[in-house]
């Protein structure tokens, strides 16, 4: 998670996305040093806190993730249409706050589902939907307690899925509720992957997108989704002014 104001971005179409030049010029994960410095785990995770976004008001109970800098990367890819979402199915998974299921009801989704390992998460997700979406938006909402994909019924398919995992590479702190929000490492990006292309999860023309900086394993990560098959592009690279980079990535289609 970076916390610092957005410094600078660029968006960074490649000539030939998915070979081994494309993958070889992606940042290496950042040393020890560096991901701790950025990193710094807060105090306040188990206190009351405030977030707001696009003149929305969200209230942060305690061990619920509140979204930073690299957040909002994917927030405002949602909200600019970047990421398209009007009249499609959508899957927010990591529930959060509810910010990407609120932008998704207010864009137009036909259906926006939200998805968290963790309870508490899921249940302010879905309140703060019901209280800044539903009154204007017609779309089908479902929250789900889940690990990843789990709770979703065999033979459901997204046209959209969006994912800013906990996949810094080294544990930052001991509290749970900061490990479960930033720290688990690259094996949940695997296994999200996995699930995609083994439960065949993206409808026709459907896209994941995936929200990785160079705190984590993004090369390592990113080469195990070409090696399952899946066609990866980016959409966005965001820069803070320090040695981090984060990526959005666009995970499509199973390649022949």
């Amino acid at each position: 998670m970076h916390g610092k104001p957005q410094s600078g971005s660029t968006t960074s179409p490649e000539v030939s996305p998915g070979d081994h030049e494309w993958l070889a010029r992606l940042p290496a994960t950042l040393s020890r040093a560096e991901i701790l410095e950025v990193n710094k785990a807060k105090s306040d995770v188990h206190t009351w806190r405030r977030h707001e976004y696009n003149g929305w008001a969200f209230d942060v109970p305690p061990g619920v993730f509140l979204p930073g800098g690299t957040s909002r990367v994917l927030h405002d890819r949602l909200l600019d249409g970047t990421i398209a979402l009007a009249d499609r199915s959508y899957a927010a998974m990591g529930a959060g706050l509810g910010v990407e299921a609120v932008i998704a009801g207010m864009r137009g989704a036909r259906e926006v589902v939200v998805l968290d390992v963790h309870a508490d998460s899921v249940r302010v997700a879905a309140e703060h939907y019901a209280r800044l979406a539903a009154p204007e938006s017609a779309s089908e909402f479902e929250a789900l307690t889940s690990d990843l994909f789990d709770a979703v019924a065999p033979g459901t398919r997204f046209d959209v899925v969006t994912f800013n995992p906990p996949a810094v590479s080294l544990r930052t702190s001991e509290v749970p509720d900061v490990v479960r929000n930033v720290c688990v490492g690259r094996t949940i990006v695997d296994r999200f992957v996995d699930q995609l292309v083994d439960r065949d999860l993206l409808a026709v023309g459907g896209s994941a997108f995936l929200l990785l900086s160079n705190t984590a394993d993004l090369r390592g990560a990113i080469d195990y989704a070409l090696r399952r098959g899946l066609l990866v592009e980016t959409v966005h690279v965001q820069t803070w002014g320090d040695a981090v980079l984060t990526y959005l990535f666009r995970l499509s289609g199973v390649r022949p």
